[in-house]
């Protein structure tokens, strides 16, 4: 069976010495993570989480999340990590949602994970309470598990903004991250192990953790995300796979224009959606060793298309070839559809937008694309009205609701505009009395405050004199006014 807490026990008994993860100074060698792995599963399985229950897991980064993910592949219950940027209402919507058994959260958080948990039955432990507990050691027994059992729940937001939970097996898991389907498709060279620019809350990252443990490399995470931050790891731990999106890449260019710094980089990846050829050509300017591929996916597929080094300068804007197991077609509307081993197995408890989704077995990405003659996929826009903006998704809704009130607006909508570095960016689209100046984008912001996490928040104002909306229900009319948006600019 394939089960992602047998993955690192396979790494651990073959590379026992090996490093296996770290952040800033600290490490664990495979041998460590696997033994500390079983000993927080003992603790887990003694407090009754197993099989049928979730571990919400809310912390910032935090080498024993990985420790504390491995665990609870193991003991049989599933993990999801929420968003340690999310604001009160977001995390209370989140805990109210997923109703875990057991809320471990960090310092940072553990206090408002206590007052989330009041009068409720999740229980709540710190990540010490849970890591760093005196346990036996020894793999813990748990109810025979099958590789169909729900592994990791993702939180993403659907067209409301309510939040949503992609359901992955361990089967899944275990295949979008094994090399000839994951990132690395055809193994990494050198022994450096994986930088990526994907905190431990989001798919990305836990994917790169997946890979790490195929390859039996380290997975190198960050506090942060800045340019700064990213090189500095990479000149400390020598990664030779680096994947950011092109937003990061330009922060970790600009920190790092010449010098030793990124000299061990063998793969400089990048993707969520199109990269620009100037980036990818800095890249490879950059560090002249390095492959780059740029790769498309989702939460719900996993790793759907590369397109790979050889073909960076004769596609340029596709996102490459579909990867295998899976496939992909076209709607007859353009929509991008995708099929394969690595779905998910739905929203957790959102059966009708599970029907939707994967409506005759196919994930329907909400992306538009094209495909040439080579099949080569292009993605061309989005069918729904859900942002994606730097491998995060935002809810226009909600974060018209987070908006509203705005002294001096009378009306405002939130799209999402094509953005080089993200994607796509957050642009509020405000109305005025005559002769009011539009608000800032720092005015706005300021009015969300820690409403919404960061990612949510707009990156840009655009004022217009009206804003176009349906007459029988006045919803608004969002392909309309980005096309508007768009002329105005």
């Amino acid at each position: 069976m394939l089960l992602v807490g047998d993955l690192l026990a396979d790494a651990a008994a073959l590379r026992p010495s090996a490093l296996a993860a770290t952040l800033g100074e600290r490490s664990l060698t495979y041998g460590e993570l696997d033994t500390g792995a079983d000993r927080t599963a003992r603790l887990l399985a003694s407090t009754g989480v197993g099989p049928g229950q979730t571990v919400a897991w809310w912390a910032g980064a935090h080498l024993e999340s990985i420790t504390g993910f491995a665990a609870v592949a193991r003991s049989g219950a599933v993990f999801a990590p929420i968003n340690p940027a999310y604001g009160p209402a977001e995390a209370e919507a989140a805990i109210e949602y997923l109703h875990p058994d057991l809320l471990v959260a960090d310092a940072d958080h553990f206090e408002a994970a206590t007052d989330l948990a009041a009068g409720t039955q999740t229980q709540v432990a710190t990540i010490a309470d849970v890591t760093t507990s005196g346990a036996a050691a020894g793999r813990p027994k748990i109810a025979e598990l099958s590789d169909e059992s729900p592994h990791i729940v993702y939180l993403t937001s659907g067209t409301t903004g309510r939040p949503k939970g992609v359901v992955v097996s361990h089967r899944a898991s275990w295949l979008r991250s094994f090399p000839g389907g994951s990132t690395f498709a055809v193994g990494i060279r050198g022994d450096g192990g994986i930088l990526a620019s994907f905190p431990l809350f989001h798919y990305g990252g836990w994917h790169y953790v997946l890979e790490a443990w195929h390859h039996r490399c380290a997975f190198h995470a960050c506090h942060r995300f800045d340019g700064p931050s990213m090189v500095e790891a990479a000149a400390r731990w020598k990664p030779s796979g680096m994947y950011c999106i092109p937003a990061v890449w330009n922060r970790v260019l600009d920190a790092s224009p010449s010098g030793p710094d990124l000299d061990s980089v063998r793969h400089a990846d990048t993707g969520t959606s199109a990269a620009p050829l100037d980036l990818l050509l800095r890249l490879k300017e950059r560090m002249p060793l390095a492959t780059t591929s740029v790769l498309y996916g989702s939460s719900e597929g996993g790793h759907h298309t590369t397109l790979a080094d050889w073909d960076i300068r004769r596609k340029p804007g596709s996102v490459g070839r579909v990867a295998p197991p899976g496939v992909i077609r076209l709607a007859p509307d353009g929509e991008i559809l995708y099929r394969g081993p690595t779905l998910m197995t739905g929203y957790f408890e959102r059966d009708d937008e599970t029907a939707a989704a994967l409506d005759g077995g196919w994930y329907h990405t909400g992306d538009l694309g094209v495909m040439d003659e080579e099949g080569y996929l292009y993605v061309t826009g989005r069918a729904r009205e859900v942002i994606r903006t730097g491998g995060e998704s935002v809810a226009p809704p909600e974060v018209e609701a987070a908006l509203a009130g705005f002294q001096g607006v009378i009306d405002l909508a939130v799209i999402g505009l094509p953005d080089d570095r993200w994607g796509e960016i957050v642009c509020a689209v405000v109305v005025t009395p005559p002769g009011v100046d539009a608000p800032t984008v720092a005015d706005l912001r300021s009015h969300v405050g820690d409403a919404l996490a960061a990612f949510k928040h707009p990156r840009t104002v655009v004022q217009l004199n009206s804003i176009p909306r349906t007459s029988a229900t006045g919803q608004v009319q969002r392909t309309l006014l980005r096309d508007q948006v768009i002329e105005h600019q």
